[in-house]
């Protein structure tokens, strides 16, 4: 996979990186050297906008070299031309500094025409808040009282080559965005850590991600389907592993999406909250390792050696060995002194954050012994 170049907002960044999307973001295989297929009004115009610049500057090579070389073959030193001689020419001046400008003036209208129409998000049918994290999506509904995190779900084996890659590979999430089509969808981006930048290139929309600032944009799809892009910005060892998925669905779709969700998660929350099993570390140890493997290798390693300064090492560290009740706390609610520590809380049920309490605390050379069940994470909730 070729890998995205970090960008700043401006329309004519946005033209190139669509240029140069790779085709594993899209399924036309013409894109690679091209446009993705627009999917939005916004794409529509940035494509109808780049064709025009591209006949322009078309047109401006074409006079300027097809003049040079009838210069080098009608003038040419064997037919006895005589080269004139003069030192400036005022009108000749005048013109070929007139021209230029009219161009520019004449490419800023449709340009500025067409930026001031991306910026306004009044009138909006949804709106999505998209918070980046290293390295992650979240994606809130206020008013569908839904949210939820976005996550890489490409298998680590095959990050690691010990699997042929697949179709998407670093382009496939666990949960993707879900929107319906048709309708003006207006996203909030902020960030909760460093500066990401959320990208979908066959919408047209890239929006930066800075921590403390909201910014916002956006889009209406034409047509139901999967669209991926990536994170766009330099946010740090795993940018690569940061992909966007935007699955659009018709809105009678959409609205069985958001029912359905929306059950389903209050129903697991409910379930997970109210787990008053008892289990056995061995129980939670094996849970423990998938949740880790997902959700805490990628910055404290497989092997729990850690990436220090940032992310401490796990193996004989003193989060894994030191009280049950601070390990229990600064993988619920994060670090003070570290801010690249996230909570966990919010993500997690009360099962997940008892296995993975378990599971580095009884791993990587750690022989605590102990175990956390669900229900001491539910008293730590309170």
């Amino acid at each position: 996979m070729q890998s995205f170049s970090s960008w700043k907002g401006s329309p004519s960044a946005i033209i190139l990186m669509s240029m140069l999307a790779p085709s594993a973001a899209t399924a036309s295989t013409g894109a690679r050297f091209w446009f993705q297929p627009p999917q939005t009004e916004i794409a529509h115009r940035i494509s109808d906008l780049h064709i025009l610049l591209l006949w322009i500057c078309a047109a401006i090579v074409a006079i300027v070299f097809g003049l040079m070389i009838f210069a080098m073959v009608r003038y040419r030193k064997s037919l006895g031309a005589v080269p004139a001689q003069f030192e400036s020419n005022k009108k000749v001046e005048i013109i070929w500094s007139i021209i230029p400008i009219l161009i520019v003036l004449g490419l800023a209208w449709p340009a500025t025409s067409a930026v001031i129409w991306m910026k306004n998000t009044s009138n909006a049918d949804i709106l999505i808040k998209i918070t980046g994290y290293q390295w992650k999506w979240q994606y809130e509904y206020p008013t569908e009282n839904i949210s939820f995190f976005s996550e890489l779900s490409t298998p680590r084996a095959q990050i690691d080559n010990l699997q042929s890659k697949g179709e998407n590979y670093l382009l496939e999430v666990d949960h993707p965005m879900v929107v319906p089509v048709g309708k003006k969808v207006r996203i909030l981006v902020t960030a909760n850590d460093v500066i990401h930048s959320w990208w979908v290139p066959a919408f047209g929309v890239k929006q930066d991600a800075i921590p403390g600032f909201i910014r916002d944009a956006w889009f209406r799809v034409d047509s139901p389907g999967i669209y991926r892009g990536q994170c766009v910005e330099l946010c740090g060892k795993d940018h690569g592993f940061m992909p966007v998925v935007v699955k659009a669905l018709p809105q009678d779709e959409y609205a069985a999406w958001v029912a359905g969700y929306a059950t389903s998660r209050a129903a697991s929350s409910t379930a997970a909250a109210g787990d008053a099993k008892n289990y056995t570390i061995e129980e939670l140890k094996t849970q423990g390792e998938t949740v880790y493997g997902a959700k805490c290798a990628a910055c404290h390693q497989p092997s729990g050696s850690g990436l220090p300064p940032t992310f401490p090492a796990l193996a004989h560290g003193k989060v894994a060995t030191g009280p049950m009740a601070g390990t229990i706390d600064i993988v619920m609610n994060g670090s003070k002194k570290n801010p690249a520590m996230m909570a966990w809380k919010t993500q997690l049920n009360d099962v997940e954050l008892a296995a993975v309490v378990t599971y580095i605390r009884n791993s990587f050379g750690n022989a605590s012994g102990d175990l956390a069940q669900p229900k001491d994470i539910a008293a730590a909730r309170h």
